[in-house]
């Protein structure tokens, strides 16, 4: 039975965490240390008089949709769909404190995550399908989806986690901006596909703290073959990467490893190596600094349609994933995340019988 609006925000507010996980052990910090009362990017830009007009430029977008590569034109202010199937209102499946993000992302109390409903991408193997393929959740206003913010670090979340927000970037900035006004004061997570134009990702500058893009692909054709058409989306992901970067940097965290502001990457090691695993982490190494954040994740499994694929009808081999922390080890990459590294050294041990 679907919830109606109410019924869904008290789930939310009442239900807590996302995922039943017991939090890991604090990072113990990385980069240098806020030497002033830290203040998240949006209020400064809000005293500058510039949220405002951001705010609207986003709207504007809508008007004839190109909010990203897919470049629909469609009229979503009323009420027409494109790709995506975002409408004039924001959908939420669900929202709270997430422990299985990155350390530095949750910390000891959770990040604060929103999981929006619909995708631009649409990847065969997702593993999130009932929210990104059937649209499962429920559609909010600006001032809920801004109470619901409000709620996370209520809760003393580090963060607030915007999963999948591309097609909705929008809502989300209005939604920020309302909840600035009433106390909003948490570094914003911008948990994207990576499917994104540069030119969309630009509006976020001085909005968003820390950018968490996947970049799934370095080759077009896979691509559309595991993302519905997505030819584009190497060149789409590494552009709308470096603009991430000259935005915020390099991850910044606080003197107890808890991340602040800057950029980090996700990349998930596929089966037969259809990510493209080594051209990808030799492109991080070539065109941004090598102490970025890269997180090699192995957590790949057979979901929705993979197993029509027979190339992803499978999970890596703990040899795939050996491979690929030593591709990104070899090119030089100095900031891998410290449990895929924890993971890799555990294999490494496994193989050589010790």
């Amino acid at each position: 039975m679907e919830l109606n609006r109410r019924d869904f925000i008290r789930r939310c507010l009442l239900s807590g965490g996302v995922l039943t996980v017991f939090p890991p052990a604090l990072h113990p910090g990385r980069g240098a240390p806020a030497r002033e009362p830290w203040r998240p990017a949006y209020a400064k830009l809000e005293e500058q008089g510039a949220f405002a007009p951001r705010v609207e430029e986003a709207w504007e977008i809508l008007r004839e949709c190109r909010l990203c590569p897919r470049q629909c034109g469609v009229n979503r202010l009323a009420g027409k769909t494109g790709f995506c199937r975002g409408g004039k209102e924001v959908k939420v499946y669900n929202a709270g404190p997430h422990f299985g993000e990155e350390i530095p992302l949750s910390g000891t109390r959770g990040s604060g995550t929103i999981f929006f409903s619909d995708c631009n991408l649409r990847c065969v193997f997702c593993q999130n399908w009932p929210i990104s393929m059937e649209g499962q959740g429920q559609r909010l206003s600006a001032e809920e989806l801004a109470s619901m913010m409000l709620w996370l670090q209520r809760l003393g979340c580090h963060n607030i986690n915007l999963v999948t927000p591309t097609h909705v970037m929008p809502f989300i900035l209005q939604a920020t901006r309302i909840a600035l006004r009433r106390g909003l004061n948490l570094p914003l997570v911008y948990n994207t596909s990576g499917y994104e134009l540069p030119e969309v990702v630009r509006l976020l500058d001085g909005i968003v703290d820390i950018y968490l893009p996947d970049v799934k692909y370095t080759d077009g054709a896979l691509a559309a073959r595991y993302s519905s058409g997505a030819r584009d989306y190497p060149e789409r992901a590494k552009a709308s990467v470096l603009e991430m970067h000259r935005q915020v940097g390099g991850l910044v965290e606080d003197e107890q490893g808890i991340a602040l502001r800057g950029l980090m990457i996700r990349h998930l090691v596929m089966p037969n190596r259809v990510a493209g695993t080594k051209a990808f982490v030799e492109w991080v190494a070539q065109h941004l600094p090598k102490d970025t954040y890269v997180n090699i994740m192995a957590q790949y499994r057979v979901e929705y349609q993979a197993f029509d694929y027979p190339p992803i009808a499978r999970a890596i081999t703990p040899e795939e994933f050996l491979e690929a922390m030593t591709w990104a080890t070899e090119a030089g990459l100095t900031h891998l995340d410290s449990r895929s590294v924890a993971q890799w050294q555990i294999y490494l041990r496994r193989r050589s019988g010790s």
